[in-house]
């Protein structure tokens, strides 16, 4: 009897903390290769893999890296929930604002502007359910006003400008910056408390001097950027989900009891 002819199915049920990631089912042929593939995938899953760590081609890469950024993942999510209060405290804020008639205004660089976009296009359109939509504006799209901020006063000015022209007391502005540094964002969120706006932060590792300016500071305790960018992902889904789901029962009521 050839080894190599053998197929071997293996299933391992992984646990990572309390909760269980899921059940891991692969063939492979000949025990030395299954040997092998249980080992990189019980690795995985202790530690972040990097694709550029292992051999190009390899058929478990892709699994082994999904595997480990879902612990990275679910380690920094477990912390996050611990200051879960915050996130019920960003959602209360942003709900009481557009229940009122005020507007959410988002800012963000690079990968945090498109986080503020997000936000915004789930709250203009919708999240879950069908409602009317909300005011909200990202202040990241518009290139002719950016552009020309950047050129009369600096790049540093881009939103704090627009925090002058749009915002009110009693708006809100969620402020993105995975370092919690960035010289515009801070401008903005500053701007932002002297007219009378609420400061929401999504940050990174705390504490930040962004985090210090809001009145809710959504740090998230890791310092791989990527890592940050997509707990952050996460919170603004939860958020969106808390708002529109408080605000649609509000609305409801409301018109019931005309």
């Amino acid at each position: 009897m050839r080894l190599g002819a053998i197929r071997i199915q293996v299933l391992t049920h992984v646990r990572i903390g309390a909760s269980l990631l899921g059940t891991v089912v692969f063939q492979a042929r000949g025990f030395q290769q299954s040997s092998r593939c249980v080992e990189r995938l019980l690795m995985a899953l202790t530690e972040p893999i990097a694709l550029s760590t292992l051999p190009p081609g390899d058929p478990l890469a892709v699994e082994e890296a999904i595997l480990g950024r879902a612990r990275a993942l679910h380690g920094v999510l477990v912390e996050v929930a611990a200051r879960g209060d915050r996130v019920a405290s960003a959602a209360a804020v942003m709900r009481d604002a557009l229940a009122s008639g005020h507007c959410i205004l988002a800012c963000g660089n690079g990968g945090s502007a498109a986080e503020a976009q997000h936000l915004v296009g789930e709250l203009v359109g919708r999240f879950l359910i069908d409602r009317e939509p909300w005011p909200a504006m990202a202040l990241t799209t518009d290139s002719s006003v950016m552009t020309s901020i950047a050129n009369d006063y600096g790049y540093d000015a881009v939103f704090e400008r627009q925090v002058v022209a749009f915002g009110h007391p009693g708006d809100v502005l969620v402020a993105f910056s995975t370092s919690g540094k960035s010289a515009n964002i801070i401008n903005a969120a500053s701007e932002a408390r002297r007219r009378g706006l609420r400061v929401i932060a999504f940050t990174g590792q705390e504490p930040t001097l962004l985090g210090r300016l809001a009145d809710v500071d959504l740090s998230v305790p890791a310092n791989e950027t990527p890592l940050v960018q997509e707990v952050h992902g996460v919170l603004v889904h939860l958020i969106c989900e808390m708002v529109e789901s408080s605000l649609v029962r509000l609305q409801t009521q409301r018109t019931r009891n005309r």
